[in-house]
């Protein structure tokens, strides 16, 4: 039976939407549209129709939402961007785009499901008034069902927002509605003080909840570890102080049973690869596998998915022509040497984000 890819992490952006996001500059090199119609080229390579028993197909994605400039509360900055960014979804979804948006109406299958910024540090009280509103602009039949959960991007706030108390009663109400929360972490950039906030957050926020309501918290691109070691070799990594405290504190998130890890945002953290020499996969494998055996060694397969973090995978992949196609074959020969089962494959490809985000393929 084919293996059905379920791209956990991707964002979408006309160009008529540019000024509207918060990391928008003149030099940006994801300034310019990034649309179904660019996300169709790059994943090219992927068949979308069941060929082989044995071979994997692309069936969708799950979007997230693409950083606009926003505000917790109403006023200020603000929370319309973002609604219009989920107004972009909803057409994309029903099949009517507005001239310049770049998706098609047989585009409108292969959104699986939405993941729309909210504004989590307001708590249950801003939540509830937002995702009304949300609700209002997903008012089309089968659209508001695609809207699996939020994202509150924390990698760019300062210390102590992850630990506020909107923060968890914020997760406490995703919990029980049943919506998920993608969280954005940077051990690299940002600090590994964000994981050790990360950590604290989720004890707080699942203690004293029943089980039921325990809120499934999807952790983004591995939590962008420090790829970039100067010596890469596994005896240098796996003693060095980052990999360490990086190891510790994901260890610390997979005690967790409703926590997951995206396979993804890779190319971010790696020294950038060439748009024309092709790179050698087994030895980018190599380098990032002792964060990655981490990974599957504490989480299991079974909690484990992949995602592409397209188009902003293009930057350090080597361009919208090959990034995706070189990323899924980096977890590909990842899986392989993990000696995954067929069953874990096909979890790791997209069964596990279906099940994560309750989505329908």
């Amino acid at each position: 039976m084919a293996i059905p890819i379920v791209d956990s992490h991707i964002h979408l952006f006309p160009k008529s939407h540019l000024s509207t996001l918060a990391w928008y500059g003149p030099e940006s090199p994801l300034g310019s549209q990034h649309s179904i119609d660019e996300y169709r080229l790059a994943t090219s390579s992927a068949s979308t129709i069941p060929e082989t028993a044995d071979s994997t197909y692309l069936r969708g994605f799950i979007f997230l939402e693409t950083d606009r400039i926003s505000s917790v509360e109403e006023t200020g900055k603000g929370w319309s961007h973002a609604l219009d960014e989920v107004s972009l979804l909803t057409r994309i979804i029903t099949g009517t785009p507005i001239q310049g948006e770049g998706h098609r109406d047989v585009d409108q299958d292969l959104c699986l499901g939405v993941v729309p910024w909210a504004p989590v540090p307001g708590g249950s009280t801003a939540l509830q008034k937002y995702m009304d509103l949300v609700r209002e602009r997903t008012k089309t039949e089968g659209v508001w069902k695609k809207i699996r959960g939020v994202r509150y991007l924390v990698q760019d706030k300062p210390r102590g927002v992850m630990l506020e108390d909107g923060v968890v009663e914020g997760l406490k109400w995703l919990g029980k509605e049943k919506l998920v929360f993608d969280l954005g972490v940077d051990a690299r950039q940002g600090g590994l003080w964000q994981l050790r906030e990360a950590v604290e957050m989720m004890k707080r926020a699942y203690d004293g909840v029943e089980e039921a309501d325990e809120v499934v918290i999807v952790i983004n691109h591995l939590c962008k570890p420090n790829l970039r070691l100067p010596d890469a070799s596994p005896a240098s990594v796996t003693t060095h102080p980052d990999f360490l405290e990086w190891s510790s504190l994901v260890t610390a998130m997979a005690q967790y049973p409703r926590t997951y890890m995206k396979l993804s945002g890779g190319f971010s953290e790696l020294p950038p690869l060439s748009s024309h020499a092709e790179p050698d996969m087994a030895s980018i494998v190599e380098r990032i596998r002792p964060w990655t055996d981490v990974v599957f060694d504490v989480f299991g397969a079974e909690r484990v998915m992949f995602g592409s973090d397209w188009p902003v995978c293009n930057v350090g992949g080597g361009g919208n022509e090959v990034s995706w196609r070189r990323w899924t074959s980096v977890v590909e020969n990842m899986l392989e040497q993990r000696r995954l089962t067929d069953e874990e494959k096909r979890g790791v490809w997209g069964g596990v984000a279906v099940k994560a985000y309750g989505v329908e393929i």
